[in-house]
């Protein structure tokens, strides 16, 4: 269920992860648990909690389907594993034309593609085989719409995730209600009541570059080596 801690604002996305960590410390140190990040604002965010908790780390790319001539409005979402979510009262209540939202998922299908390439490339599990049977964390950096996480759970659903709890530090009180009852557990530290934006409850909300994100699991993934070796020698 969602929560609201008053939370006001957070200095970054590194300190939101830290206190969403907090919040999942049931969690910490199971070999059945996965965090995965939304590329790319949710990286930094899972990051941090997969190293807090001690937890495996991957990322789940998802796509926002924009509104015609307003790109930031969510009228959907696509999601690896051919996932395509979307929002129908959008969609009708704008008379949003087919050919218009085949267009936009063809466009976000060749940057899904492209990101799945670049973060994960050839030869990497797929989500299936990392998903079956274990339960799947997804963490981004907030909910607007929620149709972006929306995807994602199905995604992860149709991944064999065990069990799916999303994990977000801030969010509209729709979107987490929604999350709510399509996830297992969703966990929202903060709804204010007058959301407007994700990025207007950062003190730094910079735009997250594919650079970062790659720097940001390839130094997960050599901590999280250093921590098997260390484990082994105990």
């Amino acid at each position: 269920m969602p929560t609201d801690d008053n939370i006001e604002r957070y200095r970054d996305r590194t300190q939101a992860g830290h206190m969403l960590a907090q919040k999942l410390r049931s969690y910490a140190g199971r070999q059945d648990v996965i965090v995965l990040g939304l590329p790319r604002g949710g990286v930094p965010v899972a990051v941090q909690v997969a190293s807090e908790l001690q937890l495996a780390l991957d990322i789940l790319v998802v796509r926002k389907l924009g509104f015609p001539g307003y790109h930031e409005f969510a009228m959907g979402a696509i999601a690896s594993g051919g996932v395509c979510v979307l929002q129908d009262d959008v969609v009708a209540s704008h008379a949003i034309a087919r050919t218009l939202i085949d267009a936009e998922i063809a466009r976000e299908s060749r940057e899904l593609a492209r990101r799945e390439q670049a973060y994960r490339g050839a030869g990497q599990a797929s989500l299936p085989s990392l998903l079956a049977q274990r339960t799947a964390i997804l963490i981004d950096d907030g909910m607007a719409t929620g149709a972006t996480m929306k995807a994602a759970v199905q995604a992860a659903r149709l991944a064999h995730a065990a069990r799916v709890i999303v994990a977000v530090p801030v969010a509209s009180r729709d979107a987490c209600a929604e999350i709510g009852a399509l996830a297992d557990q969703c966990i929202c530290l903060s709804t204010p009541a007058s959301f407007q934006a994700v990025g207007g409850w950062y003190d730094r909300f910079e735009q997250v570059s594919d650079d970062e994100v790659l720097g940001l699991l390839a130094q997960a993934a050599s901590h999280a080596g250093t921590n098997a070796v260390t484990a082994r020698k105990n």
